[in-house]
């Protein structure tokens, strides 16, 4: 996984250097709510500024698809970068034009003119081909930023040399999207926890009754041979579900919920694990000395149904492992309830991680080997 560092651009003096980044922050009203994306960049614009570069940052910012669209202006990044960078130059929204996520050559052209050197800092991208991410290495000197070469060592040492017992703990909503990590976990974990809506999935194919709950028909035979394979599988006893006269993310309307064992009534919605649940999922987190957690246990932006998502953060950040949450939704728990200050490592991509760990190499990282000065 060695890919060419900072270090590696050799004399930086008056040249210009173009920093790939990941300021793809949350907006509200057109202003920034979170702005930790731009933070995590400073370390590597504080080292090309510092040996002399002149520093333009590239970004995308939403889904524009393609074409300008005012919402998706970074003008807001552009402000607080100017805040926090004085002097780095912003380029506007990279998906305004077509050829980023085309991987165009005509655009990769574009973005290199006038550049000397390239930095990939962009670790929640880099998964994906598109023309800012491996289209210049193909003809630029270029780096790993401080945040990507961080993200880089920690999965990688996590999947190749873990301490242990290693646990990982996944949730979200469905099977199908991380089947493909799910199965790569499982030949390097000694334990797995499935939360989240995919759950329900897996809990039908033991047999339970779900209810109206999050339910993937066609990953029952998937899920039903990963759980005669003897894998090391963890799944909740008990449910928190919500009655047929209540609304998701609602909870002023009213609505019955319940807590129930491992079969959700008719025309309900499991919609969190268990305390049941919670607990013995924290027993194991604190039993183990490497944890990785992607998807939250529940719907917890609904505070009826955020205690399993709560136990299972409070468990991480309390054990003596080495703890990873892979970014996404589960590192806005991790924020909502206060505790990523004892977290060993947030990774600023969800996405990214989790095909990190399934494929052991991302489409950014090999476009960064293949380099003229790799």
């Amino acid at each position: 996984m060695s890919v060419p560092r900072l270090e590696d651009l050799g004399d930086l003096e008056g040249r210009s250097v173009l920093l790939r980044a990941d300021f793809n922050v949350p907006l509200a009203d057109g202003e920034i709510t979170d702005d930790l994306r731009i933070r995590s960049t400073l370390p590597t614009i504080e080292y090309l500024q510092a040996a002399g570069a002149k520093v333009t940052a590239c970004t995308h910012l939403g889904r524009p698809e393609g074409k300008a669209d005012p919402r998706y202006s970074v003008e807001p990044v552009r402000r607080r970068l100017e805040s926090l960078a004085p002097e780095v130059e912003l380029l506007e929204n990279l998906r305004f034009n077509a050829g980023e996520k085309a991987n165009d050559p005509a655009f990769v052209q574009e973005l290199i003119t006038g550049h000397d050197a390239y930095v990939n800092d962009a670790f929640g991208a880099s998964h994906r081909a598109h023309a800012s991410i491996v289209g210049p290495p193909r003809f630029l000197p270029s780096a790993a930023g401080r945040l990507l070469a961080r993200e880089v060592e920690v999965l990688a040492g996590m999947r190749e040399d873990p301490s242990r017992p290693f646990l990982a703990i996944i949730g979200g909503a469905k099977v199908g999207d991380k089947l493909g990590v799910i199965n790569s976990l499982l030949e390097i974990v000694d334990g797995l926890i499935i939360g989240g809506g995919m759950c329900f999935t897996f809990l039908a194919a033991q047999g339970h009754a779900i209810g109206d709950s999050l339910f993937e028909e066609d990953q029952i035979e998937n899920c039903r041979a990963l759980l005669d394979s003897g894998a090391p599988l963890r799944l909740p006893t008990d449910i928190v579900a919500l009655g047929p006269d209540g609304l998701v993310g609602q909870p002023e309307l009213g609505g019955e919920v319940r807590h129930v064992g491992a079969d959700v009534p008719d025309g309900w919605k499991g919609l969190d694990i268990g305390p049941g649940s919670a607990a013995e999922f924290t027993d194991a987190i604190l039993e183990a000395r490497t944890i990785l957690w992607n998807g939250p246990m529940g719907v917890f932006e609904d505070p009826r149904f955020e205690a399993g998502t709560r136990a299972v953060a409070q468990a991480v950040s309390d054990s003596a492992g080495f703890s990873v949450v892979g970014g996404g939704d589960s590192a806005a728990a991790v924020k909502k309830f206060g505790l990523g200050a004892a977290i060993d490592h947030i990774s600023t991509g969800g996405g990214a991680s989790l095909e990190f760990i399934e494929h052991g190499d991302l489409p950014g990282l090999e476009a960064l080997r293949g380099a003229p000065n790799a």
